[in-house]
């Protein structure tokens, strides 16, 4: 009797193994399978492929013959990706959304008898988003890019992808990277010609700005270059940045640009600089600081890189110091006069002060009864402030009140020490700074003080006196306070003091006036020597000018 099981299994068996054979051989015979309509083209998905890379050459070249394109070259300005390559490190340019805008699709063989070749659609044209993003480097440090393309609708939502542009706020926000906007039409904000899209009107929304909001709170830095008209959103996200600068051949600021003024106030025939240029905005605080051009502008923001963390919480960038510590500083003792009518150069005292060429001012146009900025120690960052007694002979008045207390804030939230230089006399006084509510800012001021909680190192090199000296020097506790021998302070300065607390006296000395003015001046002066304030501890050091370099380099080592 047979086996009709194993009569069965042993061709099976014989063609499993010649099978594998024939697999091992690599000669397996691989059966045809009938193409699906979903899995035709090419296996490499080169189509695909091929669609974007057509998708990014339309986005990476420019539409020369437009209207936008032509006049934005007529004004002088480099193209959103010119200006790119300009700001960052060469190649290090790493684009995000490079296929996001709107694409013009046509069938490419509507006349096929074949369903879907008929129904195949190619890229015939495509609008890019008007906000170029993405990663680059600045002067090797690793940065988030936002730059606005003014030739598509002079950067008005209608041809941004708002999703985009939200996308990499919240980005910056999770990486902790420097946020660098280059700001040059509305920055994805309105136009009434989305109520067409639309076929509505809407209710003005902030999904933007709670994650800038964000990220300056935690102290990532926000930087912006104004390289062309800011308006509306735009404007408002240069201003709120920690620092900016305009470029004063091409850049303007404003609420509403000149047409829409020209209807709600009749102001007309203004100009884009005329309305808000670098003149207006660079010398009421809108914007920090002033560049020649495009090319200053990106030059400062890499500057101002160099002296802050990637956020508040690390440790701002320390480089190695070719500046001794320790070098003397002799030219500091005659920096003071001795007549006390006399001004004197203070941005001399602190380039003298500070790391060789490490100054960087921030604000010089606005604000000016003080100077602010940033410097190294050391080689460690710091933030400066000093009075500057050439105007308004040193008294703080309201735009130097605000352009400090926004560097404080500065400061503050960028873990920076505060180095102070006072002479001051006190606050502004007079009508014109009652009329601009000087004491009110005062008061503002005040509060950052004592809001913060960075250490503050205060040099008082002459002048402090009132309510105004005793803000600047008495705001920790304990204080760190030196002074040169050249000070002088109290209640109320010589010069108006000894009228105000003497008068009745003087009256009475009639024809005596002058000589009796002038025994309560020496005998004031008398009392005026600062040794005898440090005889009852009233600062903590009266210190060789020469030396102060030297003492805020150790104090800034170990902050």
């Amino acid at each position: 009797m047979t086996n009709d099981g194993a009569a069965k299994g042993k061709p099976n068996a014989t063609a499993r193994l010649d099978q594998i054979q024939q697999q091992v051989s690599g000669k397996a015979t691989t059966r045809r399978q009938k193409k699906s309509k979903a899995s035709e083209g090419p296996a490499d998905w080169s189509d695909v492929l091929a669609e974007l890379d057509q998708v990014r050459k339309f986005a990476q070249t420019p539409k020369s013959n437009t209207t936008g394109y032509i006049r934005h070259k007529e004004a002088g300005k480099l193209w959103v990706r010119e200006r790119v390559e300009m700001l960052l490190d060469p190649g290090s340019f790493r684009e995000v959304g490079s296929a996001a805008g709107t694409a013009t699709w046509v069938k490419a063989n509507p006349s096929s008898d074949n369903i879907v070749e008929a129904q195949k659609e190619v890229i015939a044209d495509f609008t890019p988003s008007n906000n170029v993003q993405g990663f680059g480097h600045i002067r090797g440090r690793r940065v988030l890019l936002t730059a606005d393309d003014f030739t598509l609708r002079a950067g008005h939502a209608d041809g941004a992808l708002l999703a985009k542009t939200l996308y990499m706020e919240k980005l910056a926000v999770h990486m902790k990277l420097p946020m660098i906007k280059l700001v040059d039409g509305s920055s994805g904000g309105g136009s009434i010609t989305t109520y067409r899209v639309q076929q509505a009107t809407y209710i003005p929304e902030l999904e933007l700005l709670p994650w800038v909001m964000r990220q300056l709170d935690l102290g990532i830095p926000n930087c912006a270059a104004v390289v062309g008209p800011a308006v509306g959103l735009g404007a408002a996200r240069a201003a709120g940045c920690h620092f900016s600068v305009m470029a004063n051949d091409i850049g303007s600021l404003f609420n509403a640009g000149p047409k829409v003024v020209e209807g709600a106030t009749f102001e007309e025939d203004l100009s884009p600089k005329e309305l808000g240029g670098a003149e207006i905005h660079c010398c009421n605080g809108v914007i920090d600081n002033l560049a020649a051009d495009e090319r200053g502008c990106y030059d400062q923001i890499a500057q101002f890189l160099q002296y802050v963390p990637n956020h508040g919480g690390v440790l701002p960038p320390v480089v190695p110091s070719t500046d001794d510590p320790n070098r003397l500083c002799t030219e500091l003792r005659e920096a003071i006069p001795r007549r006390r009518q006399r001004s004197y150069d203070v941005r001399s005292i602190i380039n003298h002060l500070v790391d060789r060429e490490s100054f960087f001012e921030i604000g010089r146009l606005w604000g000016r009864t003080v100077v602010v900025g940033l410097a190294r120690l050391g080689g460690r960052p710091v933030g400066i402030f000093a009075d500057d007694p050439q105007f308004n002979a040193g008294a703080m008045d309201t735009p130097g009140c605000q352009k400090l207390m926004k560097h404080i804030k500065l400061c503050d939230v960028m873990g920076l020490p505060l180095i102070q230089l006072l002479d001051i006399p006190g606050f502004a006084i007079g009508t014109a700074a009652e009329r601009s509510a000087c004491m009110k800012w005062a008061m503002e001021l005040c509060k950052a003080y004592f809001a913060t909680t960075i250490p503050i190192y205060t040099i008082i090199t002459r002048r402090c006196y009132g309510i105004g000296g005793a803000i600047l020097v008495d705001n920790r506790n304990p204080n760190c306070r030196v002074a040169w021998p050249s000070v002088n302070w109290g209640s109320l300065p010589l010069d108006g003091g000894i009228e105000v607390n003497h008068r009745a006296e003087l009256r009475r000395a009639g024809d005596n006036y002058k000589q009796v003015y002038n025994r309560l001046e020496a005998e004031y002066l008398n009392l005026m020597n600062p040794v005898r304030t440090a005889n009852n501890f009233g600062i903590e050091e009266i210190i060789d000018p020469a030396m102060t370099r030297s003492l805020a380099c150790e104090w800034t080592k170990h902050m």
